[in-house]
């Protein structure tokens, strides 16, 4: 070994001290590939927004735990009648919005009532279809009546969609929210960064950070960048799997690689020709070799799914059978359909690397059966617009990482445009139904029905790959919800 002169020792010496003393202030960059459209959860289906507010910024009545339980969030408790159909919250004293007005039973009923409402912008109101009535009995205690019992309400209310808002901030939640939540809004330059610092009077364990800045690098090459020059602390959901090899031989960092409710699916427009014929949707399913996805495109991060639902949930069926790489019967679908020829497609691609990535490899796939998939590269806002909303497309990629979010098959208008009614029926048994044995037969009923009419071409299960500075604690291993949960999140002493 060479040995060090002094003089580099002291600087290396002193430059640790810096370092230390920075860390010791509380600071904390992470970065996250994509940027949230705007900062209201309650009117928005793009993830990005929960990646940067839930918890943090916002609170439900329920939240979910790291390990995606759920707990108490400014319920502190609740009662639920014998039959199912009123749950009565008791909220916590002294909370606060970061405003200062006071937060309790009004702006719960506020809530709620606008994200169940008629012209409700909720992109899950579905989650309170079940809710008939929010009646404020005391400023402390709000009672929920249902129309008939729901299972599932708990785990409904700990959504980034159901979080509690103020009439007196609701103008300008999207460029200025105001939750309840341990940080504050700070200031959020679009394109770069957003800031957010700890909020000194929040009613539960305060965050240890002082402050922290939410990085936005959509380029896995700019990420490993940012990375390796140390010009951000942590980077969660790591866009480039192939380096996490190389973070992890670096003593510089450490590397966590956890599970979500990420179900990756080539998502199809089943009521657009040919989609609208289950042969066709079938032949698809048959075309994609799902370990080359993972293997090209994740760098053998996930694991293969053959139905909308997480495999480490105890209610799974591995259903891949199904839907096993075979690209001769694909082509015999096809000809059974009348499409002999093949025929042509949209792709349309938003910015995730799993997207991106995959997506070329789904081509090709296709391609090699007949079917000619042209890739529409889009951002987020115009795969919410032109997709999402607007219905305008014959296939995509997308991961759908709210939790066990099975459901969304029951809506009929929903971007997929799946209406099959003994499905419906399903769902709508499971949401009157708490007996956990039932609950898991109407589960595994639901998974097998949509793997039967190959709704969708169902991937894989996103991984969550988290790159991080030796020192940082408290982050998330899993994400049970789409969420940067720094509530506990710390430098080592």
């Amino acid at each position: 070994m060479k040995p060090i002169s002094s003089l580099v020792f002291a600087s290396a010496i002193a430059l640790a001290a810096s370092l230390g003393a920075a860390q010791a202030q509380g600071d904390l960059t992470v970065a996250l590939q994509l940027e949230p459209p705007h900062l209201d959860p309650t009117s928005a289906a793009a993830g990005a927004i929960d990646s940067v507010v839930y918890s943090n910024i916002f609170e439900g009545l329920t939240r979910f735990m790291s390990d995606g339980s759920i707990a108490p969030g400014l319920a502190e408790s609740w009662e639920i009648s014998e039959d199912g159909l009123s749950y009565t919250f008791r909220l916590r004293e002294g909370v606060t919005f970061h405003d200062g007005t006071t937060m309790d039973a009004e702006d719960v009923k506020f809530s709620l009532d606008r994200a169940r409402a008629e012209d409700s912008v909720n992109a899950q109101k579905a989650l309170f279809e079940a809710i008939s009535e929010v009646e404020v009995v005391d400023p402390l205690t709000v009672k929920l009546t249902l129309r008939e019992a729901n299972g599932l309400l708990l785990f409904n209310l700990a959504w980034g969609d159901a979080v509690i808002v103020a009439p007196e901030s609701i103008a300008d939640i999207k460029t200025n929210p105001v939750g309840t939540g341990a940080f504050k809004f700070v200031d959020w330059v679009q394109g770069d960064r957003i800031e957010i610092a700890r909020n000194p009077d929040y009613w539960g364990t305060p965050a240890v950070l002082d402050t922290a800045t939410f990085k936005f690098i959509s380029d896995p090459t700019a990420a490993f960048a940012a990375v390796m020059a140390e010009d951000v602390d942590v980077f969660a959901a790591f866009p480039a799997p192939e380096n996490l090899p190389q973070f992890d031989a670096d003593p510089r960092f450490q590397v966590l690689v956890g599970s979500t409710e990420g179900e990756t699916i080539l998502a199809t427009n089943n009521k657009q020709p040919p989609f609208d014929d289950i042969r066709v949707r079938q032949a698809l399913a048959h075309a994609i070799d799902r370990q080359s996805i993972i293997d090209g495109a994740m760098f053998g991060l996930g694991i293969p799914i053959g139905t909308h639902f997480a495999p480490h949930h105890p209610a799974y069926v591995d259903l891949t059978g199904k839907s096993s790489y075979d690209p001769d019967k694909a082509r015999a679908l096809l000809a059974e359909a009348g499409l002999a020829d093949g025929f042509e497609t949209t792709l349309h691609l938003p910015p995730p690397s799993y997207a991106r990535r995959g997506g070329e490899i789904v081509a090709a796939q296709l391609a090699e059966v007949g079917i000619k998939a042209e890739i529409i590269n889009v951002e987020w806002a115009q795969w919410l617009e032109s997709v999402f909303r607007g219905k305008n497309f014959g296939l995509t990629i997308v991961s759908h990482t709210e939790p066990m979010d099975i459901g969304i098959y029951a809506r009929p208008d929903y971007y997929f445009q799946y209406d099959n009614v003994a499905f419906q029926d399903v769902m709508a048994e499971l949401n009157r139904t708490t007996d956990e044995a039932r609950r898991t037969e109407l589960l595994q009923q639901a998974q097998t029905i949509i793997a039967d009419d190959y709704v969708n071409g169902y991937l894989f299960e996103l991984a969550f790959p988290t790159v991080a500075k030796v020192g940082v604690e408290g982050l998330w291993l899993n994400a049970p919800t789409q969420a940067t949960d720094l509530t506990a999140v710390r430098w080592a002493q």
